[in-house]
């Protein structure tokens, strides 16, 4: 049984955390249960977070080359008193996501951990937890939401706790994901899964500090698609026809999701997947439409 639990400390744009479900009957459908799990495009990690929990992965790797993504996990898995202790004793204030932002832009000297504290402090207090975004309730907080309205202290405090928790079953990249791709079979056993969610082909440019060329999106599916990629794969995208063209050499559906980046909209996206899984269909979540 599945909750709507969410265990990632980290607000994500087009987050995925509604599909662990769908991934952990494929991953039991294809033998593949109890094996180890990565994610190349981690940004929140709620899918990986949320097998682990389950127990459908043993070990999950989480990568993201947006160093302050990275700093942000090691902290987690590695510092978590230090990072829980900032949490704990910094203002919810403008003037302190203005230093936060700071630190975050690298305009601040700044630890590891302070870091690492300074994407959580912003993905929390910034609309739709978009890192490059603006501030909840503007920077005069004359909207109807202060930055405060998403930091619930005692909540991100337990979230980190857990994962700390289980810090040994968790390993942290910071690598272009092609290179950590190619590579990926020196470290995952074959009962694994790969998972990838990348920067969307559209409008990844608005949403994320890291995003993609279209030369980017064709090198990662020339490499999925290739012989020498000997690990079993989903990956999901924004339903655009190039990303389609990319992928017509493998199996795929697509399907809608509500998102919340900025506004809500119905959007479409596509799935593609390789031919040695077993995919659960029936498990992709639904949007709920309004009356």
């Amino acid at each position: 049984m599945y909750s709507n639990k969410l265990y990632t400390p980290l607000r994500y744009p087009g987050g995925k955390a509604r599909f662990a479900p769908f991934i952990a009957e494929t991953m039991n459908a294809s033998g593949l249960h109890g094996g180890h799990y990565l994610e190349p495009y981690a940004g929140g990690a709620g899918v990986a977070l949320e097998l682990l929990f389950h127990g459908h992965a043993s070990h999950v790797h989480i990568n993201d080359l947006d160093p302050a993504l990275n700093a942000f996990w090691v902290c987690v898995t590695r510092h978590p008193e230090e990072l829980l202790r900032l949490l704990r004793d910094t203002p919810t204030t403008i003037e302190q996501w203005l230093r936060w932002r700071d630190v975050l832009r690298e305009a601040a000297p700044a630890t590891l951990v302070e870091r690492g504290f300074a994407t959580l402090f912003m993905n929390r207090t910034n609309r739709s937890g978009i890192l490059k975004g603006g501030v909840i309730g503007g920077l005069d907080q004359s909207g109807p939401y202060k930055l405060d309205a998403r930091l619930d202290k005692t909540t991100l405090s337990a979230r980190i706790e857990r994962i700390a928790q289980r810090a040994d079953d968790i390993t942290v990249y910071c690598e272009d994901a092609h290179g950590l791709l190619s590579r990926c079979h020196e470290f995952l056993p074959k009962s694994s899964l790969v998972y990838l969610d990348p920067p969307y082909y559209v409008k990844g440019r608005g949403l994320y500090r890291n995003f993609y060329k279209h030369e980017d999106h064709l090198a990662i599916a020339k490499l999925l698609q290739s012989r020498r990629f000997k690990r079993p794969w989903v990956v999901s995208y924004d339903n655009a026809d190039e990303i389609c063209e990319m992928y017509s050499m493998s199996e795929g559906m697509s399907y809608s999701l509500h998102y919340t980046a900025q506004k809500r909209y119905l959007g479409s996206e596509v799935m593609f997947f390789s031919r040695d899984l077993s995919i659960a269909e029936e498990l992709i979540p639904k949007p709920k439409l309004a009356a």
